[in-house]
């Protein structure tokens, strides 16, 4: 098997639980064409417990001004995040602002440098991996990881995961070997959800999840009255921008400096997709949620992605700490001369 894999695929279908039984395969002690499950090492993975699988996911940026203290926060903030998983599986909505900064990836350098703990191979599960490069102008992390993927050391495999390889840096494209995961069947969500979301939902709540996730589970858990709330900004901000004037002022005054940024980064994430099913719809499919009413009226696809570029820039410029309220203004304009 290659020592390096990307796992590609939509937000939630499960690309980080397939790299995890991946790394049950490689350690399991049947050493069988499935891992079983039963034994030690496979418990220790599912627990997120095994000193030889390391669960590489984005954290906030670390605040401390030295580099050895920065690996260590960045471990740290990685191990209450893994704690968390341990006590609540189903995974939320990643942080707006979290990323794979400079530090992680000079914590995955220091754990692949040392021998595993237990004698088998170690693995690295990289989640996000498209989180390596917050900023266009910042690559550090993302070349940073390059040596690691030319040359992986003897019996260590990476596992990136990531929605889109297109946001990859090309040179590490180049390193992985790339598996495209489909969406889930409607009946494995509606199974999914029978089983796992309590208090259970009335059978048209049910059915009405199940469509709106098309195929992700993870979009099915993530649509609660959160998921609602960055919806219905976004649909909002959209309003706002084709208005102009006074509502597009007093929107950009309603927006708060530094405060709130993960509902800020979710509202931004929840306009993209809002702008991909406008253009699923102009381009005669079915969009996965309801359009709000500024975006009903047709309008050419090739104006809809450019909106999406517009949103994807504000949310690179978001995590490199720029005024949300001044990335309101410069975004409402430009929707509004793009749509």
């Amino acid at each position: 098997m290659p020592q390096v894999l990307l796992f590609e695929g939509a937000e939630g279908i499960g690309r980080q639980r397939l790299a995890l039984w991946l790394g049950q395969l490689l350690l399991c002690e049947k050493k069988d064409a499935e891992p079983c499950g039963k034994c030690r090492p496979c418990r220790l993975v599912l627990e997120l417990s095994h000193a030889d699988l390391h669960w590489i996911v984005p954290v906030l940026r670390p605040k401390a001004t030295d580099a050895d203290k920065q690996v260590d926060e960045a471990a740290e903030l990685i191990g209450e995040i893994t704690a968390e998983r341990r006590k609540h599986p189903l995974y939320g909505a990643l942080d707006g602002m979290a990323s794979h900064p400079l530090a992680t990836v000079r914590l995955i350098q220091r754990r692949a440098a040392l021998k595993s703990v237990e004698g088998g191979p170690t693995i690295f599960v990289i989640g996000h991996a498209e989180r390596l490069v917050p900023q266009e102008s910042s690559q550090e992390a993302a070349n940073a990881l390059l040596k690691l993927l030319e040359e992986p050391p003897a019996n260590a495999w990476f596992i990136l995961t990531a929605t889109d390889a297109g946001r990859l840096l090309p040179t590490i494209r180049s390193r992985v070997v790339p598996v495209r995961l489909g969406r889930l069947l409607d009946a494995e969500v509606r199974e999914f959800l029978e089983a796992a979301l309590r208090p259970a939902l009335s059978a048209p709540a049910l059915e009405e999840r199940v469509r709106t996730a098309e195929g992700s589970i993870g979009a099915a858990i993530s649509a609660s009255d959160a998921g609602a709330k960055a919806y219905a900004a976004a649909a909002d901000l959209v309003d706002v921008a084709l208005q102009g004037g006074v509502p597009r002022a007093e929107r950009v005054l309603r927006q708060g400096t530094w405060s709130a940024r993960g509902d800020f980064s979710a509202m931004l994430d929840a306009l993209e997709q809002t702008l991909g099913d406008a253009a699923r719809a102009a381009s005669g499919m079915t969009p996965r949620r309801a359009l709000p009413a500024a975006l009903k009226a047709p309008r050419p696809v090739s104006r809809l992605l450019e909106a999406q570029r517009h949103v994807a820039a504000a949310r690179e410029a978001a995590q490199g700490n720029v005024n949300p309220q001044l990335l309101v203004a410069g975004l409402t304009e430009d929707l509004a001369r793009t749509l």
